[in-house]
């Protein structure tokens, strides 16, 4: 039997190491008690996490007083950054009069409205306390609506961490669709329509690393789900950040229903789902029981509803223009810095996401990232943290409006630092 070799300690990982002594001491205590010491395993990297102490603005500081530039904005879900003014002063009225109650708010009913009036497709929604659960209750109103049990997903996209929605774990009731195959797809959906109950497509792939569809692809989604009545469900946990109305309106394609979580919950735990009234229809106790039951103590909490509706009143379409081209040029920025040094990469996005893809192939799918180099990508994403840059340890990240042009240059200078060090 043979063991694999640890990695080597690299320049890079020495001096994170070195700036982050006060992380690791709380690494090691946090692990007798938590396993892997958090609760969220997508922060875990090596040697171990950077412990974050507070954020004001576009800036965190850790627990050994590091001062870093974030461009993750929590993997999205701040697109105002730290403690924006307006959000903070509605959450803090709205804690006077109560963090929960047994039954509606006003608070509720405001949100909703603004939900329905941006998004078209949405004539109805309800609130959940995640995005997984807002997923998980639109496959449930799928189910019920078409009296179908199987629901395909595409290949690399997430909808949360219940296993039933998780891309590409094979079960009797799942379909796994190749994303951006269009031939490919359709001809999985022609095959199975008659038992597939729904749909469900991240229009940007997320997790996988930004990468967005191709229209093509949506619109035949559409017209194939359309021909043999499966809901169609659009996760926009990600990709509302796109335009005013989510990548949905970006693309002109409409779902039956739609996702949705981070952003929609200005820092607090939130999620929502909502589409067809017809569909949401399943969910309403005023004529007797639901045919679908949505119970749940802290759903459409005050606090998240007036932070949630603070945030998108303050994302304009104008601001949403503004980030959007700040970070267009931002991600021809990367690529300007890797030709410079010759690492080949290719950096995918939409709207004010981006990701660094460190291969020579287009990407297009997941597979097109299984060619990248892991280490390499580690070792850029701690010389960015050394250099007081914070991305998310895929390669990924996202603009809020906290940051200026000033720190998108501070971003373009650390990148080209990091990459003069690690590119020999």
């Amino acid at each position: 039997m043979t063991t694999q070799a640890a990695p080597r300690t690299t320049p890079e990982e020495e001096r994170y190491r070195s700036r982050t002594a006060a992380s690791r001491r709380f690494f090691l205590e946090a692990r007798k008690y938590l396993p892997g010491g958090d609760s969220r395993s997508t922060l875990f990297y090596r040697p171990y996490p950077a412990v974050m102490a507070r954020g004001t603005g576009c800036v965190l500081f850790d627990l050994d007083e590091n001062r870093l530039l974030d461009f993750t904005s929590n993997h999205s879900s701040l697109p105002h950054g730290y403690g924006h003014p307006a959000i903070i002063a509605a959450v803090e009225e709205q804690l006077r009069k109560g963090t929960a109650f047994p039954g509606a708010s006003d608070p509720q009913l405001h949100f909703a409205r603004l939900l329905c009036q941006r998004i078209p497709s949405i004539e109805q929604v309800r609130f959940t306390n995640s995005g997984t659960e807002a997923t998980l209750n639109a496959v449930r109103a799928a189910r019920a609506f078409t009296g179908r049990t199987r629901i395909a997903t595409v290949e690399g996209g997430y909808h949360g961490t219940a296993d039933e929605i998780l891309s590409g774990i094979q079960r009797e009731s799942a379909v796994i669709l190749p994303f951006n195959d269009i031939d490919g797809a359709r001809e999985i959906l022609e095959a199975l329509g008659a038992d597939i109950a729904a749909v469900l497509v991240e229009p940007v792939l997320g997790s996988a690393g930004m990468i967005p569809a191709d229209p093509g692809y949506l619109e035949m989604l559409r017209a194939v789900t359309r021909q043999h009545g499966i809901v169609l469900v659009f996760d926009e946990v990600v990709s509302l950040r796109v335009a005013p109305g989510g990548a949905q309106e970006y693309f002109g394609v409409t779902p039956d229903l739609t996702c949705l979580g981070k952003l929609i919950g200005g820092g607090f735990p939130l999620g929502a789902f909502g589409g067809r009234s017809d569909i949401m229809a399943l969910f309403d106790p005023s004529n007797g029981k639901p045919a679908v039951p949505h119970p749940g103590s802290h759903n459409a909490n005050p606090i998240g509803m007036v932070a949630g509706a603070t945030t998108l009143e303050l994302l304009t379409p104008a601001v949403i223009d503004q980030l959007n081209r700040r970070t267009e040029k931002l991600r021809q920025d990367m690529a300007d810095a890797f030709a410079d040094v010759g690492v080949p990469v290719r950096v995918t996005g939409l709207g004010s996401l981006f990701a660094m893809h460190l291969t020579r192939h287009p990407v297009r799918s997941c597979r097109d990232t299984l060619s990248g180099d892991p280490e390499l990508r580690h070792r850029l994403f701690l010389g960015l943290f050394n250099e007081g840059i914070l991305i998310d340890p895929r390669g990924v990240g996202n603009l809020s409006t906290a940051l200026g042009d000033q720190e998108l240059g501070e971003f373009s200078a650390a990148l080209g630092r990091v990459l003069s060090r690690i590119a020999t």
